[in-house]
């Protein structure tokens, strides 16, 4: 039986774009294209024409969607397979480090907000030997510029396997459509949810990145990463298979942990930015979360009056700032790379990550 036109064609492209070994060459043939989108096809002129099916296509004239999906659930039977790196210090003399940090005076804390922001600030505390918690927490609730955390809510979620995530288009058009910004993009409403749970004296709102680290007793905390847009809506597309294969919780850690670090860091393309039609909208809804900030009687870190304000976005700005979304082409280049880069053993082993410090992101 000849293989499907999306596996001899994605195939052909790995030839292309390098070496792939035998191993890689057989899972290809072997692949399915998981998801929503047309069954394994057949070749033209390998197969009579039939009145009932998908007719038979020339590999070379599949758009290049057909080819993510294989790639997609060959990249996510690799990352299953491969063991995920260390969460935090390993060494004996980072651990009595840490056993001395946690030992002394150090802010008790808990970051919610905007959940790309935090997710990678603790992580980065908990490897320095200062992880959340503790007893009666300071709530440090994240948040800047509208726009930019609607970056962040979307590509949180398309490192995260707990459902089909749309695309960003999809995504962004639902958002204006509904005027809900999810939990993550309005931090005026988390203060007010966790206000509600302990008390205003105990929440926090940090505007300011730069005012972070003080926040959380350390001299710096590393900004939360910038892919490239292609990168992110690969992450996307391999999420939605991995969640078939890994319990979410399992799935979050692989794609942060095993596929952004550090595989799609220096991902080429452009960076994600909201669809021109939508400029006006995102203006006055972040005017909105200003007025409401400045009516709430939260503490905030940050400038909230004047030219700066952290929360405004300007017309100006978001008009000089290139537009930038995912492209089909640009995705498959990335997902070949990525293949070629980490070519893997037929079957995959069996794989337990190492359980994260789960913690309530909103």
């Amino acid at each position: 039986m000849l293989p499907g036109a999306q596996q001899l064609e994605l195939l052909r492209r790995l030839n292309v774009a390098g070496r792939p070994g035998r191993a890689l060459a057989r899972r290809v043939l072997e692949a399915s294209a998981p998801g929503r989108g047309r069954p394994d096809l057949e070749l033209l002129g390998a197969a009579p024409l039939s009145r009932f099916g998908p007719a038979p296509v020339d590999p070379a004239q599949l758009p290049a969607d057909e080819l993510i999906r294989v790639a997609t659930s060959l990249l996510a039977e690799d990352l299953v397979a491969r063991p995920l790196p260390a969460a935090g210090p390993t060494s004996v003399a980072a651990r009595l480090r840490t056993g001395a940090l946690l030992r002394r005076w150090r802010p008790r804390y808990r970051l919610v907000g905007d959940p790309w922001r935090a997710d990678a600030a603790r992580r980065h505390l908990v490897a320095a030997g200062r992880p959340p918690g503790g007893p009666d927490p300071t709530v440090l609730v994240l948040g800047g510029g509208l726009s930019l955390m609607l970056v962040d809510l979307w590509t949180d979620r398309a490192f995260s396997t707990g459902g089909p995530v749309p695309s960003w288009r999809s995504w962004m058009d639902t958002v204006v459509e509904t005027g809900r910004l999810g939990r993550g993009a309005d931090p005026v409403a988390s203060a007010r949810r966790w206000t509600a749970r302990v008390g205003p004296d105990r929440v926090r709102l940090v505007l300011d990145p730069t005012a972070l680290p003080g926040e959380v007793g350390v001299r710096r905390v590393p900004a939360a990463p910038r892919l490239s847009v292609d990168a992110i809506d690969l992450g996307r597309r391999v999420g939605g298979v991995l969640g078939l294969l890994v319990t979410p919780p399992e799935g979050r850690q692989v794609l942060r942990r095993a596929l952004l670090l550090p595989r799609l860091l220096d991902a080429p393309g452009p960076l994600l930015g909201v669809p021109p039609e939508h400029h006006r909208w995102v203006v006055r809804r972040s005017r909105r979360l200003r007025d409401d900030l400045l009516a709430a009687p939260y503490p905030v870190v940050g400038t909230v009056l004047g030219p700066a304000d952290a929360l405004l976005d300007h017309p100006r700005r978001l008009a000089a700032a290139e537009p930038g979304e995912p492209h089909d082409d640009r995705v498959l280049d990335l997902a070949v790379r990525m293949l070629l880069e980490h070519p893997t053993a037929d079957r995959p082993t069996d794989h337990q990550p190492d359980s994260p410090t789960q913690e309530d992101p909103r």
